[in-house]
Protein backbone atom coordinates (compact mmCIF):
# COMPACT_ATOMS: atom_id res chain seq x y z
CA UNK A 1 0.00 0.00 0.00
CA UNK A 2 1.29 3.46 -0.91
CA UNK A 3 1.65 5.63 1.65
CA UNK A 4 -0.21 8.95 2.39
CA UNK A 5 1.69 11.79 1.31
CA UNK A 6 0.56 14.66 4.13
CA UNK A 7 2.00 18.25 3.61
CA UNK A 8 1.87 20.29 7.14
CA UNK A 9 1.16 24.38 6.62
CA UNK A 10 1.79 25.88 9.99
CA UNK A 11 3.53 29.02 11.39
CA UNK A 12 4.40 27.72 14.32
CA UNK A 13 7.90 25.32 13.89
CA UNK A 14 6.95 23.83 17.25
CA UNK A 15 3.65 22.67 15.64
CA UNK A 16 5.00 21.22 12.65
CA UNK A 17 7.57 19.35 14.77
CA UNK A 18 5.21 17.84 16.98
CA UNK A 19 2.21 16.96 14.13
CA UNK A 20 5.51 15.57 12.40
CA UNK A 21 6.21 12.85 14.82
CA UNK A 22 2.66 12.11 15.30
CA UNK A 23 2.26 11.39 11.81
CA UNK A 24 4.91 9.73 10.86
CA UNK A 25 4.79 7.22 13.77
CA UNK A 26 1.54 5.76 11.61
CA UNK A 27 3.57 3.68 8.49
CA UNK A 28 0.59 4.29 6.39
CA UNK A 29 1.31 7.87 6.18
CA UNK A 30 4.36 9.49 5.11
CA UNK A 31 4.93 13.08 5.60
CA UNK A 32 6.52 14.66 2.76
CA UNK A 33 6.85 18.05 4.32
CA UNK A 34 6.56 20.66 6.47
CA UNK A 35 5.90 24.90 5.68
CA UNK A 36 5.43 27.87 7.93
CA UNK A 37 3.43 29.83 5.66
CA UNK A 38 1.27 29.28 2.67
CA UNK A 39 3.13 31.14 -0.04
CA UNK A 40 6.36 28.09 1.08
CA UNK A 41 3.40 25.45 0.70
CA UNK A 42 2.91 26.73 -2.35
CA UNK A 43 5.68 25.88 -4.14
CA UNK A 44 5.86 22.62 -1.84
CA UNK A 45 2.58 21.67 -3.29
CA UNK A 46 3.80 21.68 -6.95
CA UNK A 47 7.25 20.06 -5.97
CA UNK A 48 5.52 17.09 -3.64
CA UNK A 49 2.22 17.11 -4.62
CA UNK A 50 1.26 15.77 -1.69
CA UNK A 51 -2.35 13.30 -1.07
CA UNK A 52 -3.63 15.51 1.97
CA UNK A 53 -2.53 18.75 3.50
CA UNK A 54 -2.46 20.17 6.70
CA UNK A 55 -3.71 24.12 7.40
CA UNK A 56 -3.24 26.38 10.30
CA UNK A 57 -6.05 29.00 9.74
CA UNK A 58 -4.01 31.72 11.43
CA UNK A 59 -0.50 32.63 9.47
CA UNK A 60 1.97 35.47 8.29
CA UNK A 61 1.61 36.77 4.98
CA UNK A 62 -1.96 34.78 3.87
CA UNK A 63 -4.12 33.67 6.09
CA UNK A 64 -5.52 29.94 5.79
CA UNK A 65 -8.82 30.90 4.69
CA UNK A 66 -7.51 32.58 1.93
CA UNK A 67 -4.82 29.89 0.93
CA UNK A 68 -7.71 27.09 0.93
CA UNK A 69 -9.59 29.70 -1.31
CA UNK A 70 -6.92 29.25 -3.80
CA UNK A 71 -6.88 25.48 -3.57
CA UNK A 72 -10.08 25.11 -3.89
CA UNK A 73 -10.30 26.77 -6.84
CA UNK A 74 -6.91 26.57 -8.58
CA UNK A 75 -5.67 22.69 -7.38
CA UNK A 76 -8.49 20.78 -5.41
CA UNK A 77 -7.21 18.87 -2.97
CA UNK A 78 -8.10 17.17 0.72
CA UNK A 79 -7.49 19.45 3.76
CA UNK A 80 -7.56 19.47 6.79
CA UNK A 81 -7.60 22.60 8.69
CA UNK A 82 -6.27 23.45 12.23
CA UNK A 83 -8.79 25.37 14.50
CA UNK A 84 -8.16 26.76 18.00
CA UNK A 85 -10.81 25.42 20.43
CA UNK A 86 -12.47 29.02 20.45
CA UNK A 87 -15.43 30.52 19.50
CA UNK A 88 -13.88 32.36 16.86
CA UNK A 89 -11.66 29.58 15.76
CA UNK A 90 -15.16 27.59 16.09
CA UNK A 91 -16.51 30.10 12.80
CA UNK A 92 -13.50 30.34 11.17
CA UNK A 93 -13.21 26.11 10.68
CA UNK A 94 -17.26 26.38 9.89
CA UNK A 95 -16.34 29.23 7.13
CA UNK A 96 -13.55 26.93 5.70
CA UNK A 97 -16.02 23.38 5.84
CA UNK A 98 -18.03 25.31 4.30
CA UNK A 99 -15.48 26.17 1.72
CA UNK A 100 -14.48 22.76 0.90
CA UNK A 101 -11.77 21.80 3.82
CA UNK A 102 -12.51 17.75 4.81
CA UNK A 103 -12.26 18.23 8.33
CA UNK A 104 -10.76 20.43 11.49
CA UNK A 105 -8.63 19.24 14.27
CA UNK A 106 -9.22 21.41 16.95
CA UNK A 107 -6.18 22.66 18.67
CA UNK A 108 -5.48 23.40 22.33
CA UNK A 109 -4.90 26.51 23.30
CA UNK A 110 -2.82 25.87 26.25
CA UNK A 111 -0.38 22.56 26.70
CA UNK A 112 0.00 22.13 22.95
CA UNK A 113 2.47 19.23 22.72
CA UNK A 114 0.41 16.90 25.64
CA UNK A 115 -2.94 18.28 23.80
CA UNK A 116 -1.72 17.28 20.43
CA UNK A 117 -0.23 14.06 21.52
CA UNK A 118 -3.80 13.20 23.43
CA UNK A 119 -5.27 13.85 19.42
CA UNK A 120 -3.01 12.18 18.04
CA UNK A 121 -5.22 9.01 17.21
CA UNK A 122 -7.97 11.43 15.85
CA UNK A 123 -5.55 13.45 14.08
CA UNK A 124 -4.16 10.30 12.35
CA UNK A 125 -8.39 9.24 11.58
CA UNK A 126 -8.84 12.44 10.13
CA UNK A 127 -5.75 12.49 7.70
CA UNK A 128 -6.76 8.68 6.30
CA UNK A 129 -10.36 9.90 5.79
CA UNK A 130 -9.47 12.86 3.88
CA UNK A 131 -7.09 10.93 2.06
CA UNK A 132 -10.21 9.16 0.46
CA UNK A 133 -12.17 12.19 0.08
CA UNK A 134 -13.86 13.64 -3.12
CA UNK A 135 -12.84 17.26 -3.25
CA UNK A 136 -14.24 19.34 -6.01
CA UNK A 137 -13.67 23.02 -7.37
CA UNK A 138 -15.20 25.93 -5.68
CA UNK A 139 -18.45 26.59 -7.19
CA UNK A 140 -18.09 30.42 -8.83
CA UNK A 141 -21.93 30.53 -8.82
CA UNK A 142 -24.31 30.39 -6.23
CA UNK A 143 -26.87 27.74 -6.29
CA UNK A 144 -31.01 28.79 -7.51
CA UNK A 145 -32.88 30.25 -4.86
CA UNK A 146 -35.35 27.99 -3.68
CA UNK A 147 -39.06 28.23 -3.62
CA UNK A 148 -40.63 30.38 -1.02
CA UNK A 149 -43.28 28.14 -1.13
CA UNK A 150 -43.66 24.55 -1.96
CA UNK A 151 -47.04 24.60 -3.15
CA UNK A 152 -48.03 22.37 -0.74
CA UNK A 153 -49.60 22.46 2.67
CA UNK A 154 -47.21 21.31 5.32
CA UNK A 155 -49.08 23.63 8.02
CA UNK A 156 -49.63 20.41 9.98
CA UNK A 157 -47.05 19.85 12.58
CA UNK A 158 -47.34 16.00 11.56
CA UNK A 159 -44.70 15.62 8.53
CA UNK A 160 -41.18 15.29 10.22
CA UNK A 161 -37.79 15.24 7.50
CA UNK A 162 -34.75 13.30 9.90
CA UNK A 163 -31.16 14.44 8.58
CA UNK A 164 -27.83 13.31 9.90
CA UNK A 165 -24.51 13.54 8.17
CA UNK A 166 -20.78 13.63 9.45
CA UNK A 167 -17.68 14.20 6.85
CA UNK A 168 -18.27 16.54 4.62
CA UNK A 169 -22.05 17.52 6.30
CA UNK A 170 -21.15 21.03 6.37
CA UNK A 171 -20.92 21.67 2.99
CA UNK A 172 -23.77 18.92 2.21
CA UNK A 173 -26.56 20.52 4.76
CA UNK A 174 -25.70 24.24 3.74
CA UNK A 175 -26.39 23.04 -0.13
CA UNK A 176 -29.82 20.50 1.04
CA UNK A 177 -31.16 23.19 3.92
CA UNK A 178 -31.23 26.00 1.78
CA UNK A 179 -33.15 24.27 -1.12
CA UNK A 180 -36.19 24.18 1.27
CA UNK A 181 -38.87 26.93 1.13
CA UNK A 182 -39.91 28.66 3.93
CA UNK A 183 -42.77 25.81 4.40
CA UNK A 184 -41.50 23.02 4.20
CA UNK A 185 -42.07 20.39 7.26
CA UNK A 186 -40.02 20.27 10.45
CA UNK A 187 -36.56 19.31 10.09
CA UNK A 188 -34.16 17.31 12.59
CA UNK A 189 -30.51 17.63 11.82
CA UNK A 190 -27.79 15.42 13.39
CA UNK A 191 -24.10 16.35 12.71
CA UNK A 192 -21.34 15.02 14.49
CA UNK A 193 -19.44 18.46 15.61
CA UNK A 194 -17.64 19.63 18.91
CA UNK A 195 -19.96 21.76 21.27
CA UNK A 196 -18.77 24.59 20.40
CA UNK A 197 -19.59 24.50 16.69
CA UNK A 198 -22.79 23.88 16.67
CA UNK A 199 -24.81 27.26 17.73
CA UNK A 200 -22.30 29.03 15.55
CA UNK A 201 -23.56 26.45 12.66
CA UNK A 202 -26.94 26.69 12.96
CA UNK A 203 -26.44 30.60 13.44
CA UNK A 204 -24.62 30.70 10.03
CA UNK A 205 -27.34 28.30 8.59
CA UNK A 206 -30.40 30.45 9.47
CA UNK A 207 -28.85 33.84 7.72
CA UNK A 208 -28.58 31.66 4.48
CA UNK A 209 -32.41 29.87 4.92
CA UNK A 210 -35.86 30.63 3.64
CA UNK A 211 -36.52 28.36 6.92
CA UNK A 212 -35.31 29.33 10.29
CA UNK A 213 -32.60 27.06 11.88
CA UNK A 214 -31.56 26.97 15.36
CA UNK A 215 -29.47 24.84 17.97
CA UNK A 216 -32.13 22.40 19.23
CA UNK A 217 -33.08 23.19 23.04
CA UNK A 218 -34.65 20.55 25.62
CA UNK A 219 -38.39 20.64 25.30
CA UNK A 220 -39.06 22.80 22.68
CA UNK A 221 -41.59 22.63 20.47
CA UNK A 222 -41.11 21.17 16.94
CA UNK A 223 -42.57 23.78 13.99
CA UNK A 224 -42.41 23.43 10.44
CA UNK A 225 -40.51 25.73 8.31
CA UNK A 226 -38.13 25.31 11.30
CA UNK A 227 -35.10 22.79 11.55
CA UNK A 228 -33.43 22.16 14.83
CA UNK A 229 -29.89 21.29 14.93
CA UNK A 230 -28.92 18.84 17.65
CA UNK A 231 -25.97 19.94 20.04
CA UNK A 232 -22.90 19.19 20.15
CA UNK A 233 -21.83 16.29 22.95
CA UNK A 234 -26.06 15.66 23.37
CA UNK A 235 -28.08 13.20 21.73
CA UNK A 236 -31.09 14.68 19.85
CA UNK A 237 -34.86 12.38 19.62
CA UNK A 238 -37.92 13.64 18.36
CA UNK A 239 -40.62 12.90 21.27
CA UNK A 240 -44.28 13.20 21.31
CA UNK A 241 -46.52 15.73 23.90
CA UNK A 242 -49.96 14.94 22.93
CA UNK A 243 -50.27 16.39 19.87
CA UNK A 244 -47.11 18.01 19.00
CA UNK A 245 -43.48 17.02 18.77
CA UNK A 246 -40.77 18.19 20.40
CA UNK A 247 -37.29 18.13 20.63
CA UNK A 248 -35.65 15.77 23.47
CA UNK A 249 -31.79 16.36 24.71
CA UNK A 250 -29.74 13.70 26.55
CA UNK A 251 -26.26 13.09 27.50
CA UNK A 252 -26.22 9.57 27.49
CA UNK A 253 -24.10 7.39 26.56
CA UNK A 254 -22.02 7.26 22.94
CA UNK A 255 -24.17 5.14 20.68
CA UNK A 256 -22.30 4.16 17.33
CA UNK A 257 -18.88 6.22 18.81
CA UNK A 258 -20.49 9.31 18.72
CA UNK A 259 -22.66 12.14 20.83
CA UNK A 260 -24.95 13.23 18.83
CA UNK A 261 -25.96 10.46 16.95
CA UNK A 262 -27.80 10.00 13.81
CA UNK A 263 -29.06 6.33 15.20
CA UNK A 264 -30.38 8.22 18.18
CA UNK A 265 -31.79 10.38 16.20
CA UNK A 266 -33.63 8.26 13.70
CA UNK A 267 -34.77 5.66 15.81
CA UNK A 268 -36.48 8.44 17.82
CA UNK A 269 -38.13 9.60 14.76
CA UNK A 270 -39.49 6.12 13.39
CA UNK A 271 -40.85 5.85 17.15
CA UNK A 272 -42.31 9.43 17.37
CA UNK A 273 -43.70 10.04 13.64
CA UNK A 274 -43.62 6.37 12.16
CA UNK A 275 -44.89 6.82 8.77
CA UNK A 276 -45.09 10.39 8.80
CA UNK A 277 -41.07 10.85 8.54
CA UNK A 278 -38.44 11.50 5.58
CA UNK A 279 -35.37 10.03 6.92
CA UNK A 280 -31.99 11.26 4.63
CA UNK A 281 -28.19 9.86 5.58
CA UNK A 282 -25.55 12.09 3.90
CA UNK A 283 -21.69 12.29 3.33
CA UNK A 284 -19.96 10.91 6.45
CA UNK A 285 -17.31 7.98 7.41
CA UNK A 286 -18.60 4.97 9.34
CA UNK A 287 -22.06 3.20 10.05
CA UNK A 288 -23.68 5.76 12.02
CA UNK A 289 -27.12 6.23 11.23
CA UNK A 290 -27.84 2.76 9.20
CA UNK A 291 -29.71 0.93 11.62
CA UNK A 292 -31.61 3.81 12.72
CA UNK A 293 -32.70 4.39 9.28
CA UNK A 294 -33.36 1.14 8.97
CA UNK A 295 -36.16 0.95 11.78
CA UNK A 296 -37.84 4.46 10.38
CA UNK A 297 -37.79 2.13 7.25
CA UNK A 298 -39.39 -0.68 8.86
CA UNK A 299 -41.90 2.40 11.00
CA UNK A 300 -43.34 2.87 7.59
CA UNK A 301 -41.19 6.02 6.76
CA UNK A 302 -39.43 7.18 3.42
CA UNK A 303 -35.48 7.08 2.78
CA UNK A 304 -33.33 8.37 1.13
CA UNK A 305 -29.23 8.30 0.86
CA UNK A 306 -26.87 10.51 -0.82
CA UNK A 307 -25.86 8.88 -3.57
CA UNK A 308 -21.58 8.31 -3.99
CA UNK A 309 -20.44 10.83 -6.78
CA UNK A 310 -22.18 13.38 -4.55
CA UNK A 311 -20.37 12.48 -1.26
CA UNK A 312 -17.42 13.53 -0.08
CA UNK A 313 -16.84 10.73 1.38
CA UNK A 314 -19.58 7.60 0.84
CA UNK A 315 -19.26 5.45 3.79
CA UNK A 316 -22.77 6.49 6.20
CA UNK A 317 -24.69 6.19 3.26
CA UNK A 318 -23.05 2.88 2.03
CA UNK A 319 -23.91 1.55 5.11
CA UNK A 320 -27.33 2.17 5.38
CA UNK A 321 -27.51 1.38 1.87
CA UNK A 322 -25.82 -2.52 2.73
CA UNK A 323 -28.31 -2.84 5.30
CA UNK A 324 -31.54 -2.53 3.19
CA UNK A 325 -32.22 1.25 4.88
CA UNK A 326 -32.33 3.24 1.86
CA UNK A 327 -35.39 3.16 -0.79
CA UNK A 328 -34.08 5.99 -3.12
CA UNK A 329 -30.18 6.91 -3.51
CA UNK A 330 -29.97 10.42 -4.85
CA UNK A 331 -27.19 13.07 -6.07
CA UNK A 332 -27.62 15.99 -3.38
CA UNK A 333 -29.37 18.72 -5.45
CA UNK A 334 -32.32 16.33 -5.69
CA UNK A 335 -33.00 15.39 -2.14
CA UNK A 336 -34.78 18.45 -1.07
CA UNK A 337 -37.82 18.03 -4.08
CA UNK A 338 -37.73 14.57 -3.51
CA UNK A 339 -37.77 14.96 0.21
CA UNK A 340 -40.65 17.34 -0.51
CA UNK A 341 -42.82 15.21 -2.98
CA UNK A 342 -42.57 12.36 -0.02
CA UNK A 343 -44.28 14.94 2.30
CA UNK A 344 -46.89 15.47 -0.15
CA UNK A 345 -47.46 12.25 -0.95
CA UNK A 346 -48.18 11.71 2.53
CA UNK A 347 -50.86 14.24 3.12
CA UNK A 348 -52.75 12.94 0.32
CA UNK A 349 -52.75 9.56 1.57
CA UNK A 350 -53.85 11.00 4.89
CA UNK A 351 -50.90 9.54 7.19
CA UNK A 352 -51.65 9.32 10.46
CA UNK A 353 -49.69 8.24 13.41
Amino acid sequence: MVPIKVLIVDDSSFVRQVLSEILSRDPSINVVGAAPNPLVARDMIKALNPDVLTLDIEMPRMDGLQFLDKIMSLRPMPVVMISSLTQKGAETALRALEMGAVDYVAKPSVGLADGLAALAEEIVAKIKIAASARVRPLQGTKPAAPRTSSGASFSSSEKIIAVGASTGGVEALQQLLTAFPADAPAILVTQHMPAMFTESFAKRLDKSCLIGVCQATDGERVLPGHAYIAPGSHHLELARNGANYTCRLHEQALVSGHRPSVDVLFRSVAKAAGANAVGIILTGMGKDGASGLLEMRRAGASTIGQDEASCVVYGMPKAAADCGAVQTELPLDKIPSHALELCQSMSARGVRV
